[in-house]
């Protein structure tokens, strides 16, 4: 199975680290290939910005809302001075809001987040390794997902679905599997009293399922700073587990 990890720890000698390498000798020692992806060692953006807008641009938003968002005047007003408002003024020609919006995503979506989106088509599996930030992933990760789960590539939205109606968000996500794997700060008591359900609802559901992935799992490495030699090497032997038996 070709696996992609996504890795979101700034410390190469961190204990998250040190889970990443078990993870991915286990998965190795298994037969599977594993790329990793560390998003803070290639200094991912995680910020979304305005080049960001033709990746949120589909041909799928309604007629009314699309006349709303005048999109030809934006991209005027917003070329900048004389000289790159003509630039922009003949690129766009005579095409309709659809045209348009075909044209941005043909040739203006973030080539760091094609570039992400690519290694995510190539995988037949997910994995995601990160401490818990706030009961989510850190802010890296979080921006990772942010600006590369986009519509028409993670999921699509139908009318329905632009405007509101949260069943008319149409899977595109294929992969067997993704599996999260996050130390903690605090004890497991913390979370059999409830942060893990919220967590589930947020992460493993709305964010991996929701999109179209077919089986989710999350494994907690919990209160890792406070653990004993014992326990943190358990928590390394599991790591492996994981990988080896994916």
């Amino acid at each position: 199975m070709n696996v992609l990890t996504i890795f979101a720890h700034p410390g190469s000698r961190s204990f998250c680290h040190a889970v990443l390498d078990r993870f991915d000798a286990g998965l190795r020692d298994a037969g599977h290939t594993n790329e990793i992806v560390d998003l803070y060692a290639i200094g991912f953006d995680p910020v979304l910005r305005p080049r960001d807008t033709p990746s949120w641009l589909t041909e799928t938003i309604p007629d009314d809302m699309l006349d709303r968002m005048r999109l030809r005047e934006t991209l005027l007003d917003e070329a900048g001075g004389p000289l790159r408002r003509f630039a922009m003024k003949r690129l766009v020609g005579d095409r309709d809001a659809r045209g348009i919006i075909r044209l941005l995503r043909d040739r203006y979506q973030p080539k760091d987040v094609l570039a992400q989106q690519q290694k995510v088509a190539r995988a037949d599996a997910l994995a995601f390794v990160a401490p818990v930030h706030f009961l989510s992933f850190p802010a890296i990760l979080k921006g990772w997902l942010d600006r590369v789960w986009t519509p028409g590539f993670a999921y699509d939205l139908t009318e329905e679905a632009w405007r509101g109606d949260i069943n008319g968000r149409q899977p595109r996500l294929a992969h067997q599997k993704a599996l999260i794997i996050q130390t903690t700060i605090f004890d497991q008591r913390a979370y059999d009293a409830g942060l893990r359900e919220a967590m589930r609802m947020v992460m493993d559901e709305f964010t991996l399922s929701y999109p179209g992935i077919k089986s989710v799992e999350h494994e907690y490495f919990y209160a890792v700073h406070g653990a004993d030699d014992a326990t943190r090497q358990g928590y390394l032997d599991r790591a492996y587990a994981l990988g080896r038996q994916f």
